[in-house]
């Protein structure tokens, strides 16, 4: 629970239909084995105790009275637990029996929610026993030793009747809802109620935990499948799928600090309940995903970059033609960046039913150019049927060293940023002189890192670029790749293959790459995991290192993953100067650095973060 999570289960267990006694037990089973799993919020279905296809018989006297008495016995077999468990069972309220959802944590009723369809909120006392426990539909069960975990319960089927309790609850600070449901199994219904829960969750900024009967009850009209579902913020964290399981164990790990942190400010409504869970490590059984920004599955990746081509091309449409512009002019390295802003580039044309020739892609050798990035460059714009033009810029580059008093053989920052000053002076001017906008290349991992030369590859009058990390950016290639025509899908993939660099140094005498990248400021695919976790998702530097060892495995040790952590938290603060008067460029996905979407001084310090990294990690 370091972090905020809280391990979590729905089970469905065995039954016998209207067999209160056998029914118990069972649950009881079920609240032991919850304690050897780490779980501490554990939820069974509505009406488990006589079961959901008990009908009219649930509101038989001896059916409620057998209830009563099974709750105590489930109450005095939480005494040693540390799990807030939540039983369905039959009660009896003013002389009418409800469905309701019993909140018990060691060895005491915490409270009782019935279920009353769409009459007025209730709020008063229920005996059971010789206790006399909170009844109420809109009770909150605040931890006090998890300020996060805020839960509300909710009963019945909530595809099916959509109640206003839920969002009640979560506007009133509950982070995570808990759904014991008798929900019954036809066709489609799987789907429908995890594309219900999904929209729930994301909409309301919380987790829900829903627990559905199994095939235990009566088939008398309908069958039960123990398909549960634990939900997170618009994201599936764990399904036990319709009869996959005689008693559905669904466990997995709900992020409470996350969810609370993407809240608003709310409005306390609800009566609160406090209650306490003992510190300890939560062992993660989720998957952390090392790649979040792309989805696992080919043809959902797929999908994802095509959908981005188009955004991309789209959004570059929109601008050209707005401000009249008469082309495009862009910069091309043979590296994957330029390739991917040409290729939106080419898309664009297309859709505006533009000549590609109306795109200058233009190559600017220097001290640092290399035979196959140069090559690439020229024999993708050949391929694609854009203009090309190749200006050398060695010599202008030499002239304003002299101009300047720097020595060649200097090979320090100076070195390195004349060239890429010049490069954008050419790009500029080319296109004043063709009434053409100058595309942007950079992308949101460079952004984030602050790893381009400022007023050069930092520069343009439109990024299409700029909200895609390093690594989506391969798979997006990759994806055009797989579409095009032979000889471009060669020259791409060879320019996948080549090593990111910006090509600033002389190459080596083999004529090899010098200069790379990731071994100078880190492996891309661990400071895009840092930028979703840092900028999307909000998270300490010290739960992001404790993902990332998670994520990744054997991949990375400790320290490595320290060492590029504190790289990612000096190089992001200390670079925000470079984002503040940064190009425009459209928003693609949740994460953004973008001036209108990422509002941080420009002198903020990074010290108090690394703090935090050194002392909790």
């Amino acid at each position: 629970m370091k972090d905020g999570f809280i391990k979590v289960k729905a089970v469905s267990p065995k039954l016998e239909v209207g067999n209160v006694s056998f029914n118990k037990a069972e649950i009881i089973k079920e609240i032991k084995k919850a304690q050897g799993e780490e779980v501490k919020i554990l939820l069974f279905p509505e009406l488990c105790l006589a079961s959901a296809t008990s009908g009219d018989m649930a509101k038989d006297k001896v059916i409620v009275g057998a209830s009563e008495k099974a709750l105590i016995n489930i109450k005095c077999a939480t005494n040693d637990s540390d799990i807030l468990v939540v039983v369905g069972a039959p009660l009896s309220y003013n002389g009418t029996v409800y469905s309701c959802a019993v909140a018990i944590k060691s060895g005491k009723i915490l409270g009782v929610v019935p279920r009353i369809g769409k009459m007025p909120f209730l709020k008063d006392y229920i005996k059971i026993g010789e206790d006399k426990c909170p009844l109420g539909t809109d009770l909150l069960f605040s931890c006090e030793s998890v300020d996060s975990l805020v839960i509300g319960i909710v009963l019945g089927d909530l595809t099916k009747t959509p109640s206003p309790k839920d969002l009640f609850l979560t506007e009133s600070g509950a982070t995570v809802i808990l759904n014991p449901s008798s929900s019954y199994e036809l066709v489609t219904s799987d789907e429908i109620r995890k594309a219900t829960f999904i929209a729930k969750s994301y909409m309301t900024s919380s987790a829900y935990i829903v627990a559905n009967p199994s095939e235990d009850e009566s088939t008398t009209k309908n069958i039960f499948s123990a398909h549960n579902l634990i939900v997170e913020n618009g994201e599936i964290l764990a399904e036990s799928k319709p009869f996959e399981s005689k008693t559905g164990d669904c466990v997995s790990e709900i992020d409470t600090k996350y969810l609370a942190s993407r809240r608003d400010d709310r409005i306390p409504k609800a009566d609160n309940i406090t209650f306490t869970l003992n510190l300890e490590k939560t062992t993660l059984t989720r998957k952390i995903p090392s790649t979040p920004f792309f989805p696992e599955g080919k043809e959902e990746l797929s999908l994802r970059c095509e959908k981005i081509l188009t955004m991309q091309s789209r959004s570059l449409a929109k601008r050209l033609t707005a401000s009249y512009s008469r082309g495009m002019v862009l910069g091309i390295s043979g590296g994957l960046d330029s390739t991917l802003a040409l290729l939106v580039c080419v898309k664009c044309a297309d859709y505006l039913g533009w000549d590609r020739k109306k795109i200058t892609a233009i190559t600017m050798p220097c001290f640092g150019t290399t035979k196959r990035t140069k090559s690439n460059a020229t024999e993708l714009c050949n391929a694609l049927g854009v203009t090309l033009r190749e200006i050398d810029i060695f010599e202008a580059t030499r002239v304003h060293f002299r101009d300047i008093g720097h020595d060649e053989s200097d090979h320090s920052v100076v070195y390195e940023n004349a060239q890429a000053r010049e490069r954008t002076q050419i790009l500029m001017d080319v296109a004043n002189a063709q009434g053409a906008l100058v595309i942007g290349t950079g992308d949101l991992s460079e952004v984030a890192l602050g790893w381009s030369t400022y007023n050069g590859d930092h520069m343009s009058m439109y990024n299409v670029n700029s909200a895609l990390p390093k690594t989506l950016i391969r798979h997006v290639v990759a994806h055009f790749a797989k579409n095009a025509d032979q000889n471009v899908k060669e020259i791409l993939l060879d320019i996948l293959d080549t090593p990111v660099s910006p090509e600033l140094l002389p190459a080596k005498e083999n004529g090899e790459i010098e200069q790379k990248t990731e071994d100078i400021v880190g492996p891309y695919e661990l400071h895009d995991f840092f930028i979703y976790n840092f900028v999307g998702k909000k998270f300490a530097p010290s739960k992001i290192y404790r993902l990332a060892l998670h994520a990744f495995g054997a991949k990375y040790d400790d320290e490595t993953v320290y060492k590029w952590l504190t790289v990612f938290i000096k190089r992001f603060f200390t670079q925000q100067f470079k984002r503040s008067c940064s190009p425009d460029g459209v928003r693609i996905g949740s994460v953004s650095l973008s001036k209108s979407d990422f509002d941080m001084v420009s002198d903020f310090s990074y010290k108090t973060f690394l703090e935090e990294l050194d002392e909790n990690k």
